[in-house]
């Protein structure tokens, strides 16, 4: 029972959902899904990204004379 959904009512579900988007679309929109869950997960890490700009570098002393 996933989330107050049996069996038969995900049955149901599958059968409405080849109805409508007939069987040759259902890997295409599988794998579209798969990639959103996935850039989602991506996402959500706890991996803090650096965005301050870095400091241009400065001239060596013998570049100035």
């Amino acid at each position: 029972m996933i989330g107050g959904l049996g069996m038969p009512e995900l049955l149901v579900i599958l059968v409405i959902v080849l109805i409508i988007f007939g069987a040759n679309k259902l890997p295409q929109i599988g794998e579209g899904l798969g990639k959103g869950i996935r850039n989602f997960k991506k996402g959500i890490k706890k991996e803090e990204i650096d965005i301050t700009p870095k400091k241009p570098e400065e001239p060596s002393e013998k570049s100035k004379e």
